[in-house]
């Protein structure tokens, strides 16, 4: 398409409202980013292929390049007369000479530009005021080239518009390159650069006689040319394209305008850097007034601020903010100094006489009313009744300023990092050496809440509400070790000749009936745990689900353990248990609490075995099967264990044991009627372990169960962390300064919408976390 409308040469411009709509699809293109290989949308593909249907009827358009008449005679008066105009597609003008033969008239086209509007936003107004410009630029090209031709004939030069901003703009100042008188006002309908504005079809276009010859009041006599409006009306200050020349100030400012301190305050975020950039402006401003007063010094400006500066500028500043909040106090302060000043002499009677009128004009429900405020040097200071005081002036009476302003916040913030981001009467108390904002406590309070360097320092771990039990921990009926969670604990020393070496525990715990199965691990490589995990499934059985940590979760285990778990490969334990139909699953990262359930297990081994073993033998063992011997006491002694409270009662069965499934023998004498005489000691036997099976279920849903109903901790639902939420992963071996932050890019939902775990990318990697291995720093925004 641009080589298409780049292909059309048009020098003079004699087809530009043809060629303008062809750069108008261009400009909509370039607007809506549309590639080179794109395919173009409906609507403009449409509007293209109509301009190229067009495209051969060019060649119909033809126009005499001789600008006279053919006339042998010489014109009494030449004239340029340039038509500009502006549209929202864009702007154009075209330009005409006007020959007079005495009262003979002749018109021609000499050229035209079309432009379309610029891609950034501009007004109506604004465009109007660029082809007034254009048209005044090829009006001295034109005059430049005539001039080359025919030295002798002297040109007139005539502007046209339909803009009253730009006749405006003429008649109220003068311009370097055209006079107000040139100036003339033409309606929209009689302008023929209106036609390349806003485009014409070809058909149009060569039936268009005010295109080609001007429009028809060129050909008349003056007079009759269309009447311009006043011109000389005063410019609006209104006026969206009219630069106002303003004073320089930093306080008083025009309605609706922002003046520079807001500026300032509302883009900076440090309260020093607000208080140089106003003091670099309070010198600009003597600099230029001490100019405009033809004031020259001797002595060169310091590329450094002072501190008088520094201080002034921060009156200003604070000058400004008191205007703003305490208007009405201001101006009861100003009217009881003068009635004092007027009315008596002595100072003892205008100080009562001030409090009187102070407590008339201010209204009683005012907040600096308790604070007993004064006015000095322009400065709503505090009070008090420290007057007397043996300290510094500032700290006697304070600066008043509101609680809600961005200046307040500001200094609190400045204040905050000074005294290095202590506690809220700490901060309160050295801001009070010289400021006094109200409701200063509270703000401080917020303030500290959202600072990242006091929450990296404080904020508490996340917490979610504890999440149900999950269904294989419910689920009755099934043989022990069905669901099954597994864990490390150690390592154990054993002696082997005379070298000591190393040995692991493997704990096996069932999910649902707590029941505990200890195997022992040479060393801490792959083979050696497929081997243990071989011995657990032939002595307890087929097994569908195993749980595990990884080597990040095992926090209370030794340095030792961790490293070595941490080596394990992960790949060959989840192809040894799918060969085995056992699906293995491992908990989130750093989530200890996921695997309470063999944690708890294993506190319980370490406390078994310095019952059974003095603390000598617990460092050193004197062979592997005193090891096997140990661990098998253990193992018993564990499911042993009741599960359920002990009652005192005589008549109530005996305590629930995980050994009456395991063992299946029951101490208690069997009820009468299950078993006859007639059957024989295998069928006894089976319907004697089938009934106490039976039995142990049975007990377990009615006493065991209920007992796991209620939570013991995270008792309420806490808020959720979202995508984009910043946050300090919590590593134990390390100090709480050197935590990584990172931001949250996944969360993990679980049962009741609640959000339990998250992944959060690092500056150096991406980590699966739970969320109370988290600490919230900053909220994303909703």
């Amino acid at each position: 398409m641009l080589s298409i409308v780049s292909s059309i040469y048009d020098p003079m411009g004699m087809v530009a409202p043809y060629v303008v709509k062809a750069k108008m699809i261009l400009q909509t293109l370039c607007q809506q980013k549309i590639g080179w290989d794109e395919e173009i949308p409906h609507q403009q593909a449409h509007e293209w292929n109509q301009w190229t249907k067009e495209l051969p009827k060019l060649q119909e358009v033809k126009l005499d390049r001789c600008l006279k008449p053919p006339r042998s005679d010489q014109p009494t008066n030449i004239q340029f007369h340039h038509f500009a105009d502006a549209s929202e597609q864009g702007y154009a003008v075209v330009s005409y000479v006007r020959y007079m033969y005495g009262t003979q008239i002749h018109c021609s086209f000499v050229s035209a530009k079309a432009r379309v509007r610029p891609l950034k936003k501009v007004t109506i107004p604004r465009l109007e005021l660029t082809a007034a410009v254009t048209a005044v630029r090829v009006d001295c090209k034109l005059r430049n080239e005539w001039k080359k031709g025919s030295e002798d004939e002297e040109i007139e030069s005539h502007l046209w518009t339909d803009s009253m901003t730009v006749l405006n703009q003429q008649g109220g100042r003068n311009k370097e390159k055209s006079d107000p008188s040139q100036w003339h006002y033409v309606p929209s309908q009689e302008n023929p650069a209106d036609d390349c504005s806003r485009g014409l079809t070809i058909e149009k276009l060569l039936k268009s006689e005010r295109w080609f010859n001007g429009p028809q009041f060129l050909w008349k006599p003056k007079s009759e040319w269309p009447t311009s409006p006043d011109k000389t009306e005063e410019i609006s200050n209104q006026d969206p394209e009219v630069r106002i020349k303003v004073g320089v100030g930093l306080v008083e400012c025009s309605d609706g305008v922002q003046d520079p301190i807001t500026k300032v305050v509302n883009h900076c975020s440090d309260w020093m850097k607000v208080k140089r950039i106003v003091a670099w402006l309070l010198r600009l401003k003597r600099m230029l007034q001490q100019k405009a007063q033809k004031k020259c010094e001797t002595r060169s400006e310091s590329m450094e601020l002072s501190v008088e500066e520094l201080q002034h500028a921060e009156e200003i500043i604070v000058k400004k903010v008191q205007q703003q909040a305490f208007p009405a106090e201001i101006t009861a302060l100003q009217k009881c100094r003068v009635s004092t000043q007027e009315d008596a002499s002595s100072e003892e009677y205008l100080t009562k006489r001030a409090e009187v009128k102070l407590q008339k004009e201010i209204h009683s429900k005012s907040p600096i009313l308790n604070l007993d405020p004064v006015l000095q040097d322009g400065l709503l200071r505090v009070g008090g009744r420290l007057s007397a005081a043996a300290i510094p002036e500032h700290s006697k009476h304070q600066l008043i300023l509101p609680r809600t302003h961005r200046v307040s916040d500001l200094i609190l913030q400045h204040v905050h990092i000074q005294s290095n981001h202590q506690g809220r009467n700490h901060v309160l108390a050295v801001l009070r050496e010289k400021y006094w904002i109200l409701g200063a406590g509270v703000t401080i309070k917020q303030l500290m809440k959202r600072c990242i360097v006091c929450r990296r320092q404080r904020c508490k771990l996340n917490e979610q509400m504890m999440a149900d039990l999950p269904s294989n921990r419910v689920k009755p009926d099934d043989p022990p070790f069905t669901y099954t969670g597994m864990d490390y604990f150690g390592p154990f020393n054993i002696k082997h000749g005379r070298s000591i070496r190393k040995r692991y525990g493997v704990l096996f715990t069932c999910m649902n009936s707590r029941a505990v199965h200890i195997e022992i691990a040479d060393s801490m490589d792959t083979s050696s745990c497929i081997n243990a995990l071989r011995r657990f499934l032939a002595r307890r059985g087929h097994v569908k689900e195993i749980t595990s940590d990884n080597g990040t979760n095992l926090v209370g285990a030794s340095h030792q353990l961790v490293e070595a778990i941490k080596e394990l490969d992960e790949t060959a334990l989840q192809r040894f248990a799918s060969s085995h139909e056992i699906q293995w699953k491992f908990n989130t990262p750093s989530a200890s609490h996921h695997g309470g359930v063999w944690e708890r297990m294993i506190r319980t081994v370490r406390k078994i075995l310095q019952a059974l073993l003095t603390e000598q033998h617990i460092k050193v063992a004197r062979s592997d099967d005193e090891l096997h011997t140990l661990m098998c006491e253990v193992e018993n002694t564990i499911n042993s264990r009741p599960l359920t409270r002990m009652s005192e009662d005589p008549t109530d069965l005996c305590v629930l044991t995980t050994n009456h499934l395991l063992q299946l023998r029951n101490p208690e004498t069997l009820p009468p009627g299950v078993f006859t005489e007639k059957d024989a000691y295998s069928k006894r036997r089976w319907r004697q372990v089938q009934f106490l099976a039976d039995l142990f279920w049975k007990r377990w849903v009615a006493e065991y169960l209920p007992m796991l109903q209620t939570r013991q901790k995270w008792l309420k639902p806490k808020r959720n962390l979202l995508v984009g939420d910043i946050v300090l992963v919590v590593d134990n071996s390390a100090p709480r300064n050197s935590w990584p932050m990172g931001r949250i890019e996944k969360i993990h939902v679980g049962n009741k919408g609640l959000v339990r775990s998250v992944t959060v990318k690092t500056q150096s990697t991406t980590l699966d976390r739970p969320v109370n291995k988290l600490c919230l720093l900053l909220e994303q925004d909703n």
